[in-house]
């Protein structure tokens, strides 16, 4: 699951992306059930515009590397490696929730066949990557200019259909960011790479940032819910769109500045091993918030979204930490050797320069 040879940034900028990913779903989720609003639901609700954006314009970052690869290997790292975990974890999310706690084993069946051209749950990230690494080796292959192809995927962003089709959906409302990521990476790893050394250039660029994103999410006519929010100007399809880039490419920034600090090895170690919380953070969640709702040991809606965003975080953690310690279970976070259709020597095959600290990594 692990390139030897990571960017320490990156990593941190994705340990942000993960916190803000479990937030949102501990802040609405525990709403859902108190009928209230807490002050986490304020937090999530700035970053609502580049929230998931800056998970997929990462995940972009590192394309050109690989991209020219032959298929067989591509699709292994980039379809099949994402897919692998998709399928696992929704087969233990369901038979979990719908076969054993429902007991309805005909609900589990028919969520099972559903999963396959349906994306389950918060799993719909993973089986997305799949499916856009795909499109965007078919577009090289079909030589597709970027000039053409980040407008129409801008224009559905901006459009953002609701078709029957859920992954139809979120193909529209997430592609851009993860091709922009694949063209941008240039500029971005250069801007990091000037900021890091910049720490005071970087801080205040990140504060006006924040005021401005700040004032057009919370401007006249948003409404908080607890299950969500309703934003004031930046709801306006265009200023959405350019808020989500800006946004994921200041959380870059962020990620780059704090990625110096020593203190904060333990946002780039979680930003590492993302996907490990990604993929097993609802389960203790639900069962978590379950339980303290029932004890009443917590009612207020703030304090008990942040008691249910800590575990739902650390819970994955500590899980995968006992399983590097018995040594069986690897295969939950770790795609063992028998579900890999290529496995010779990962190969570069450079298509767009990059600064040398980025040539050296590897996804």
């Amino acid at each position: 699951m692990n390139s030897p040879m990571r960017m320490p940034w990156v990593d941190t900028a994705k340990g942000l992306s993960i916190i803000l990913v479990v937030m949102m779903y501990a802040a609405y989720n525990t709403g859902e059930y108190t009928g209230g609003v807490g002050f986490l639901h304020y937090v999530i609700g700035f970053a609502t515009p580049f929230r998931m954006p800056e998970f997929f314009l990462i995940s972009g970052l590192f394309l050109s590397q690989v991209i020219d690869r032959p298929w067989r290997r591509y699709f292994d790292r980039r379809v099949v490696h994402h897919l692998y975990f998709y399928v696992l974890w929704a087969i233990i999310s369901i038979g979990l929730k719908i076969g054993i706690f429902s007991r309805d084993p005909g609900g589990m069946l028919h969520d099972l066949a559903m999963a396959v051209v349906q994306p389950y749950g918060v799993l719909w990230f993973i089986y997305m990557l799949a499916v856009f690494g795909l499109t965007a080796k078919l577009l090289r292959q079909f030589r597709v200019p970027a000039w053409i192809v980040i407008p129409i995927a801008a224009g559905l962003q901006m459009w953002a259909p609701h078709p029957d089709s859920y992954a139809v959906e979120q193909f529209a409302a997430y592609f851009v960011f993860f091709y922009v990521g694949f063209v941008m990476a240039p500029p971005v790893f250069r801007l990091v790479e000037w900021t890091q050394p910049r720490p005071a250039l970087a801080v205040a660029g990140l504060a006006l940032w924040a005021v401005i994103n700040g004032l057009l999410v919370y401007s006249p006519g948003y409404a908080m819910q607890p299950v969500g929010i309703q934003m004031g100007l930046a709801a306006w399809p265009p200023l959405h769109l350019t808020l989500a880039v800006a946004g994921a490419v200041a959380l870059c920034v962020l990620g780059g500045l704090l990625s110096t600090f020593p203190v904060m090895e333990w946002l780039r170690w979680l930003g590492e091993h993302s996907l490990v919380v990604y993929v097993a953070f609802t389960i203790p969640m639900s069962l978590f918030r379950g339980a303290a709702l029932a004890s009443g040991m917590l009612t207020d809606t703030g304090m008990l979204s942040l008691a249910v965003l800590l575990v739902s975080i650390i819970s994955p953690v500590v899980l995968y930490l006992i399983i590097q310690r018995v040594g069986f279970g690897m295969f939950l976070f770790e795609r063992p050797a028998w579900a890999h259709i290529d496995n010779s020597a990962p190969q570069a095959a450079q298509s767009v320069a990059l600064p040398a600290a980025a040539q050296s990594s590897r996804t």
